[in-house]
């Protein structure tokens, strides 16, 4: 098969170059050709075991259940040993981090978060997920994905860069330089295809139904629809599809492609697969806040503030989104401490740090519940027309300023004015008490007693809004549809 290196306008030397490289090689699964020019076996994984604790640090450190974390390892290492590339140091991690995702570095490193396992209904699914990455592994997706860039790079810039393609440019190592970002890039729709193949190939071997990829699509199709709903139908899901993005048809093609036997007596595992999720944290980790209803708490920096009803809580590392009707937002996060400590003046902090890209007018200082604030106000126009801005900014201790921006159409700012003031003022701090009464959300997983319904069970979750919805898609119920009774399920619970 012919190599499919990237084809711009070169510069003939840069594409004599090229040439002299080893730039085409064989893929271990697939059997074809691709171009991996630019980072060798030995680059995947000397790049995996550097980039790996800054991924881990970056989306909330490793899941602490070693029971869970041996489970997953087990299983994805018993694929792994049956795929191309056995005998690289494969290594499983369980991310603490409530989105649904999962991704791999090169080098064999696959991470799985806690909010996935939280919606997967029995091992078999979670090891369509497991298999999935490690085909983008064995088939080498990141060093294809690398070298194509650093190819198309160098037919852009030219002569300037020469003296680095001599010795195989020494920046190689910055492929994940940013971390997670690039790390869950999109691969294409070839790759995507070449991995869910893979995958299959793998879960039929040790003898996963590698149907339970389809089901579990359904699944993420149905959190990522859920998602969209919480956030106005115009956010930005961080469900794994926005980095996997695929298709019914795609999956059963790769069905085809894997040219699998039918397994007989298929490894599906469900009550294995729920007693290890049971307890396992749902939703926020303390260390990085929680979210009850429309209320966030943080026990370490010892602050709370709750949000109008009718808007929906959405915790990242970086910031709190609260979506609301007619696309209001509410977004909370801190100021850079040393900025913090620089800011003598919080009106001007407000106008001229904060918000200087902005027309601010009619600033104000005031008291929020013992501490000192500014407010201020301006109006900007988007894509999605005219909006008011209302900037909130509190000082909490001299290092710390707590920002709050309210952005609503006009009439809804005007509309949701008084509750956006008892927004502002139930920003307060916890006591030490308070703070180490703050627990998560938890998964519980048990049998429905007899005359239970769906409706009553759901009523139960803690959750403001979405209950039913939330109920269905953990427990892989239709509308209309209840568990029976003596059925595993899985509640949400304080």
């Amino acid at each position: 098969m012919i190599c499919n290196r990237p084809n711009p306008a070169w510069l003939g030397i840069v594409a004599l170059l090229l040439l002299a490289l080893p730039g085409c090689s064989t893929n271990p699964a697939t059997g074809n050709q691709s171009f991996t020019a630019f980072m060798s076996p030995e680059d995947e994984a000397r790049i995996g075991a550097e980039e790996d604790k800054k991924i881990t640090k970056d989306l909330g450190g490793p899941y602490k259940s070693p029971e869970l974390e041996a489970y997953v390892r087990d299983v994805g290492k018993k694929l792994a040993a049956v795929s191309e590339l056995p005998a690289i140091p494969w290594q499983f991690t369980v991310l603490n981090d409530h989105a649904v995702n999962a991704f791999a570095l090169p080098g064999g490193y696959v991470y799985i978060t806690r909010g996935l396992l939280a919606i997967a209904d029995n091992e078999a699914e979670m090891a369509g997920v497991l298999a999935h990455e490690i085909g983008h592994v064995t088939a080498r997706h990141a060093a294809q994905r690398y070298s194509t860039t650093m190819a198309t790079n160098l037919g852009l810039t030219g002569l300037s860069i020469l003296g680095s393609v001599l010795g195989v440019p020494s920046g190689v190592g910055q492929i994940i330089s940013s971390g997670a970002q690039v790390a869950m890039q999109q691969y294409s729709q070839g790759q995507e295809l070449e991995a869910d193949m893979l995958g299959m190939r793998y879960m039929a071997r040790i003898g996963y139904d590698p149907s339970a990829a389809t089901s579990f699509f359904r699944k993420l199709k149905a959190h990522s629809d859920l998602e969209a709903r919480q956030q106005g139908k115009d956010g930005v899901s961080h469900n794994i599809m926005s980095t996997h993005p695929r298709t019914e048809d795609r999956i059963r093609q790769a069905m085809e492609l894997a040219k699998t036997k039918a397994v007989t007596n298929p490894i599906v595992q469900r009550e294995a697969f729920l007693k290890q999720i049971d307890g396992m944290v749902f939703g926020d980790d303390p260390s990085q806040g929680v979210r009850k209803g429309r209320t966030f708490t943080h026990p370490k920096l010892k602050i709370t503030f709750t949000v109008p009803p009718k808007f929906v809580l959405f915790n990242s590392t970086k910031q709190v989104v609260a979506f609301g009707p007619e696309r209001s937002r509410v977004i909370f996060d801190m100021a850079n401490p040393k900025d913090a400590k620089k800011a003598r003046d919080l009106r001007a902090y407000l106008s001229g740090v904060w918000g200087r890209n902005l027309k601010i007018s009619g600033v104000e200082t005031l008291d929020v519940n013992g501490m000192p604030a500014a407010t201020g106000q301006a109006r900007i126009s988007d894509a999605n027309g005219t909006r008011d801005v209302r900037l909130l900014v509190v000082r909490e201790r001299p290092e710390r300023i707590y920002r709050f921006a309210f952005i609503a159409k006009p009439s809804e700012m005007q509309r949701l004015n008084v509750e956006l003031r008892r927004t502002t003022y139930s920003f307060r701090r916890l006591s030490q008490a308070q703070a180490d009464a703050i627990q998560p959300l938890r998964l519980e997983v048990r049998p429905v007693k007899a005359g239970e319904t769906a409706t009553e069970l759901a009523a139960r979750f803690p959750f403001e809004r979405f209950q039913r919805e939330w109920f269905r898609l953990l427990n892989n119920l239709n509308v209309g549809e209840s568990p029976r009774p003596g059925q595993q399920i899985k509640l949400v619970v304080e």
